[in-house]
């Protein structure tokens, strides 16, 4: 046929004047020929191209991006899309979605020509590749937690299933429909006698009760699921008749028999009391989990190290309390100096004034010293709002960014209470934190990463966010920023806190401290209120934050305090630069910041070697 082709094409070519007759017909032939083999080839090379769902599924790229942006931008949206259709954590389907979709863009990542990119597209490429490997990490990490819930929930795969083919559109029969709903009902009321009597009989050699941190992770899967199953329902009550008819009682009976499953985990397993705070429950992650973190985080230590990192700097600050407490007339007993300073508070109300008044000062502060640009709207948009009693049981300080929550005691709270928010929040511990949540810190921060390099967002880590905030604690206490030895004792009490961070959260993820010991330090080395000390732990392991989350205060912070020794200590740049610069690049993970700040040479399977600490500062 092809032949047939093109003798026809050849025949009705269009003879221009003097045109040879007899060569034409003499070589048509041979250009027959030569078409067909270019022809031929075409077909064997699409034949031969995989038909992969890579290829199916290549990412769209924008070219009026750089390659590099283009592709990341495309990621976090594709990324954002996906996750907004595969919404149930324990879905196998929604972990193979995943895994196909980071392997995919992995893929793709590896047909860049890495050596014709510029500085700021190799940094990219670093972290692209690392937060795709990182993403299939963890990936495994949920699967395996999944795995070891399997006992406690063996119906949820059946109750996804509803979701996930109503989702993909396919028809429902109402009839059958009702049937696997009311069959579920029945298995969760069969595991929930089940695991009641297991939790009643205790622990024996043919009897394993379900520990505490595998309840709480079923009970809060048994919430995903019900809300899972609600939605489901929703998408056909009243609008399907049959469905209406068939699925009212076995709905309403397998919602109640989630409900009360989760409700009996939480009782029997994880000892949640009516009237009582709940207990304190994370999900302790492993060492080997977080070597995974950190080496993501482009952290090249062990946690042993980070922990006596965290030990070097404790030692520091023991030895400026007692400078600071000797100073105040109390020796060298800082726990009398502390308290002295925590009763020095504002009466109610005046809170408000006192915040406004510590961030004009910092501002100032910063001026007067060219340390960094401030934008005239930054500085004119932010805000503040009085936060909840019941967000300071997780947040018992104030927080800040754009618009800053203000901690403070409420005519609800008990007197306690009340007592222990009032000198958790005294003035001098105020003027401690006011520029670390607003400017120069979290505030400054978020409002340069909206308007420089977005395409980072997606690789945005608490090293620099936190470590940015509380760089700043450290140049300002070397700048002399606190005026007084009250001033240096609030200081203090911050600092050592962000050292008592990193060593009780990687304890708790290793294995090596609980809950209760957590609070029982904070206490005792760093001078907490326990209400106080309590709701910190609380917000370390509910699982808001990341296991590395609390550890990346001070460690982001002695990252860039060595950078700055690198680059501004040497006279390379000043402060004004050197800040403007970082802020500028985004809060990507601080070693990328200082391999394009100064140029240092990155590979494709670039590994984290920059150790920060040695010698140590």
């Amino acid at each position: 046929r092809m032949a047939v082709f093109f003798q026809i094409a050849a025949a009705r070519q269009v003879r221009s004047p003097g045109f040879d007759e007899r060569k034409r017909l003499h070589h048509a032939p041979r250009r027959m020929t030569q078409r067909l083999i270019v022809f031929a080839v075409l077909v064997l090379a699409w034949m031969a191209t995989p038909r992969s769902s890579c290829a199916a599924s290549a990412p769209l790229l924008d070219p009026s991006l750089s390659p590099m942006r283009g592709l990341i931008e495309g990621y976090l949206t594709d990324e954002q899309a996906l996750k907004r259709r595969e919404t149930v954590s324990a879905s196998t389907q929604r972990y193979q979605r995943l895994k196909r979709f980071y392997s995919e863009h992995l893929q793709a990542l590896g047909d860049q020509a890495f050596d014709n990119l510029d500085q700021d597209g190799k940094v990219d490429y670093v972290l692209y590749k690392s937060r795709l490997k990182f993403e299939l990490q963890e990936l495994e990490r949920e699967k395996k937690q999944t795995d070891e819930m399997a006992e406690l929930i063996p119906f949820a795969s059946k109750l996804i299933a509803l979701e996930e083919n109503r989702r993909a559109m396919e028809t429902l029969d109402a009839a059958h429909a009702a049937e696997t709903v009311a069959a579920i009902a029945e298995e969760i009321a069969r595991v929930r006698k089940k695991v009641s009597q297991q939790v009643k009989d205790g622990a024996s050699p043919s009897n394993t009760p379900p520990g505490k941190v595998v309840g709480n992770r079923a009970a809060r899967t048994l919430d995903d699921l019900r809300s899972s199953l609600k939605e489901w329902r929703a998408f056909y009550a009243g609008y399907d008749p049959e469905f209406t008819w068939w699925l009212r009682q076995p709905y309403e009976k397998c919602d109640k028999e989630l409900q009360d499953y989760a409700q009996s985990l939480r009782k029997e397993v994880v000892g949640v009391r009516e009237g009582e705070d709940d207990p304190l429950v994370g999900d302790p992650i492993g060492r080997a989990a977080l070597l995974d973190a950190l080496a993501s985080e482009f952290i090249p230590y062990t946690p042993e190290e980070l922990i006596d990192i965290a030990n070097k700097e404790f030692a520091w600050c023991e030895k400026e309390w007692r400078r600071a407490s000797a100073d105040l007339g109390f020796g060298d007993d800082w726990r009398k100096a502390l308290n002295q300073v925590a009763s020095l508070h504002v009466k109610p109300g005046d809170q408000p004034q006192l915040i406004r008044e510590l961030a004009q000062e910092s501002v100032k502060f910063l001026e007067d010293r060219n340390l960094v640009t401030l934008p005239e709207l930054c500085q004119e948009v932010w805000r503040m709002e009085m936060m909840t009693p019941d967000r300071q049981k997780v947040s018992p300080y104030f927080t800040g960014g754009e618009v800053i929550s203000i901690s403070f005691p409420t005519d609800t709270m008990s007197h306690e209470d009340k007592i222990m928010s009032l000198r958790g929040n005294n003035k001098h511990f105020c003027r401690a934190t006011v520029h670390h949540e607003l400017i120069p810190g979290h505030h400054l921060q978020a409002f340069m990463s909206a308007r420089y390099r977005t395409h980072r967002r997606g690789f945005q880590t608490p090293f620099l966010v936190e470590g940015w905030a509380l760089y700043w604690e450290m140049l300002l206490w070397d700048l002399n920023f606190p005026k007084s030895a009250e001033d240096r004792v609030g200081m203090l009490f911050w600092r050592t806190h962000r050292c008592a961070r990193i060593i009780f959260s990687l304890k708790f993820h290793l294995g090596e401290m609980n809950a209760q010991e957590a609070i029982d330090f904070l206490v005792d080395r760093v001078g907490h209120e326990r209400r106080n000390a309590t709701a910190e732990v609380r917000r370390s392991i509910g699982g808001g934050y990341g296991p590395l989350y609390q550890a990346a205060y001070m460690l982001g912070g002695l990252q860039i305090r060595a950078m700055r020794h690198e680059l501004v200590d040497s006279k390379k740049m000043t402060d004004r630069v050197f800040h403007d610069a970082i802020l500028r690049e985004n809060a990507i993970s601080i070693e990328m910041i200082r391999a394009s700040l100064e140029g240092l040479p990155l590979t494709q399977d670039y590994t984290p070697r920059w150790r920060f600490y040695e010698p140590a500062p």
